[in-house]
């Protein structure tokens, strides 16, 4: 269900990579409104008559809250408050959720909550003929209006058009993502190439890192608590409601701060991209934690977030040899509550 990708003009590198011949791209995205394909990224649909009930015994998010308006992040966990994933979420109609979140994850998350929905009246569906389509800048929510006629959510929100939903994220510069049917991606994106440039999704990637934002892949589910992903400063978890996997480790990690590593973020002197899972490592060469993703911003350096260990430790910091600075998180690290969160208009 994805041959409309493959008539964008673009090329793929890979299953969660699409590049385009758009020269200086990340710097691009600083002045004009660009388009992407965000191929990285997939769906899970939940439906049925105990959808939210289903849910909420499952994911860190209240989920009475994700009312056709309000989007929030989530996490689901092992009982000992590992992340198996972390998604967004949001109601597309009366019993019907959708979860976004890397599409590595999607199959295993699946296959996990199908052990539970035999209690439950609730149907899950991978949705591999939904595309979803990124735009970034400063006119991006004008841009959305006029070609997918609905008017753009505030951050974490959704509006609706129809089959369509309009999501909007944080970041540098206003992003806007769109789920839509596939069959229709092609038309929407041609029509929205009139007053857009298409780019590489890694430029997606870049300002997700640039928000401080962390979408895990299948490599590295169940090794974090949501706290070192900085969830519950974004909105991501509820303290709020009752039970759901994984909620009592998750609770007491906060009320009792025993949160040792936390997610930063940084840029590498230098110009080559870490893997993922590279050692962040002190002037002593120790450990201290290790990088979750890593773009090349507009000046042709690594951005990386990385899940460190809170103490102090001897400067300076390197990865892979490249000398690593600190970055400042676009957001405080404290608790937000997602039920403040959804009041926000």
């Amino acid at each position: 269900m994805n041959d409309w990708l493959d008539r964008l003009g673009g090329r793929r590198k890979d299953d969660t990579r699409l590049v385009f011949e758009t020269p200086d791209q990340a710097h691009l995205a600083m002045d004009a409104t660009v388009m992407t394909p965000l191929v990285h990224l997939g769906i899970l649909d939940v439906s049925g008559a105990d959808a939210e009930g289903f849910l909420q015994g499952q994911t860190s998010a209240q989920v009475s809250l994700a009312d056709g308006a309000f989007a929030p992040l989530t996490s689901f966990c092992t009982p000992k408050g590992r992340m198996l994933a972390n998604a967004q979420l949001w109601r597309v109609a009366e019993g019907h959720y959708r979860l976004l979140m890397h599409r590595s994850l999607v199959q295993g998350l699946n296959d996990h909550l199908r052990k539970f929905a035999p209690f439950y009246k609730a149907e899950l569906t991978v949705r591999d003929d939904l595309a979803l389509i990124g735009l970034i800048g400063r006119e991006a929510p004008a841009v959305a209006e006029a070609r997918l006629d609905v008017r753009p959510p505030t951050a974490w929100h959704q509006a609706n058009g129809g089959d369509l939903q309009l999501l909007a994220h944080p970041g540098p510069r206003p992003r806007l993502l769109a789920c839509l049917p596939a069959e229709r991606a092609e038309a929407i994106w041609q029509s929205l190439a009139d007053q857009t440039t298409p780019v590489d999704n890694a430029v997606w990637r870049l300002h997700d890192i640039q928000a401080g934002l962390a979408w895990l892949n299948a490599d590295q589910a169940d090794a974090h608590l949501p706290q070192m992903l900085n969830w519950e400063a974004l909105g991501g978890i509820s303290f709020k409601k009752g039970c759901y996997t994984g909620q009592e480790v998750v609770a007491r990690a906060h009320f009792r701060g025993q949160v040792k590593k936390r997610l930063v973020r940084g840029q590498l002197e230098g110009e080559r991209l870490p893997a993922e899972g590279s050692a962040v490592e002190d002037a002593n060469g120790k450990s201290l934690g290790e990088v979750l993703c890593a773009e090349l911003d507009a000046y042709g350096q690594p951005e990386v977030l990385a899940v460190m260990s809170t103490k102090q430790a001897p400067e300076p910091l390197s990865v892979d040899g490249q000398q690593f600075k600190r970055l400042q998180l676009p957001y405080p690290l404290e608790r937000l509550d997602p039920e403040s969160l959804a009041a926000r208009v």
